[in-house]
């Protein structure tokens, strides 16, 4: 199946929400990573997201210009072609993008999805994000409002962060302290500025404890239950039934969680979960190894001609997207995808 239509992407996250699972968002920063997360998704039996953040789309652009938005239509015209062959529904998005780089990136980006629906085609990509984690809340959301509307009418969801992830991730950095939990309050104000659907749906990018990358046990304390009192505190004000969860979260720094903390997370109504270090470990770790077993071959030591069957980038880049597409498929099974495909 190609790309999703904005029908299929919501029937996606209404199908998870309803069945307790979430989508593995992978990132991914060229044609290669995104075969791999095509082919994990594939194999897994399991839709999914690919994303792609500022840094990424910057890299795509290529080192002569580094232009973001060439880098991120470039790929995502890629993937409309090569996902056809794939036999599941992957939606494409736009991770972490900070004010200073709206101008750069999400607006002119949510300009070629609008001229496309205009024609009467569909958007190029399904969500994009906003992270205004950095600024105040009030500042946070009145742009989310602007970007919301804007997103809505180009049939595409918004997703926004309203209070920090820890650590870093290109160039964004946070703290791991206290603030890294969202208040009940915070969601209140998100509610009542963004509304609850009826203005554009939105993902919610809450914190609870998350830091992106991977750290040693101990040093990160995750609270997934806290989702549960943000959908409780939001369903009392406006009159939903108990038990009812008006937000759809995503999981931000999701490499390294464990499995009892993502089992907490989907049950408090997350649908999305982003995977970046892990998967990188996972492209790379395969390439390595090929290097260092083939060390005289990949290079030419000593005057020797060396062996162009080691040094050519479709021998070790075969292993790595089969490195990363089996990290994929693990990340499926964790967050209870696998097998569920729409088709």
């Amino acid at each position: 199946m190609p790309i999703a239509t904005p029908e299929a992407y919501a029937e996606m996250l209404d199908r998870a929400k309803a069945g307790k699972f979430a989508y593995p968002a992978i990132n991914v920063t060229s044609t290669q990573t995104l075969h791999a997360a095509l082919r994990g998704f594939a194999e897994a039996e399991s839709d999914g997201i690919v994303q792609i953040s500022t840094g990424g789309a910057e890299f795509l652009g290529g080192q002569y210009n580094k232009d973001m938005v060439t880098g991120a239509v470039a790929l995502a015209e890629f993937a409309h072609i090569v996902a056809a062959k794939y036999d599941v529904t992957v939606a494409l998005h736009t991770d972490h993008c900070p004010k200073d780089k709206l101008d750069g990136y999400v607006r002119p980006l949510l300009a070629v999805s609008a001229e496309r629906v205009a024609k009467g085609l569909n958007p190029l990509f399904q969500s994009h994000m906003w992270d205004g984690s950095a600024e105040t809340l009030a500042d946070n959301l009145a742009i989310g409002q602007e970007l919301l509307a804007q997103a809505a009418a180009a049939k595409i969801i918004l997703e926004v962060e309203i209070t920090p992830t820890g650590g870093e991730e290109d160039g964004v950095t946070h703290e791991i302290n206290d603030e890294l939990y969202t208040t009940v309050e915070d969601a209140l104000r998100t509610a009542e500025a963004l509304g609850l659907g009826e203005k554009g749906r939105y993902l919610l990018a809450a914190s609870f404890g998350n830091v992106h990358g991977v750290y040693k046990p101990g040093n990160v304390v995750l609270r997934p239950e806290l989702l549960k009192d943000l959908q409780a505190g939001v369903s009392e004000k406006y009159g939903k039934p108990a038990g009812s969860q008006p937000f759809d979260f995503v999981f931000h720094g999701g490499s390294g969680s464990t499995a009892e903390e993502i089992a907490t997370a989907l049950e408090n109504g997350v649908v999305k979960m982003n995977l970046d270090t892990d998967t990188q470990y996972a492209f790379t770790r395969p390439v390595a190894d090929h290097m260092f077993r083939n060390y005289d071959g990949v290079l030419k030591v000593d005057g020797e001609v060396g062996n162009k069957k080691t040094y050519d980038p479709r021998t070790w880049g075969k292993a790595a997207e089969a490195g990363m597409a089996v990290r994929v498929t693990e990340a499926c099974a964790n967050l209870r995808s696998t097998g569920t495909k729409l088709k």
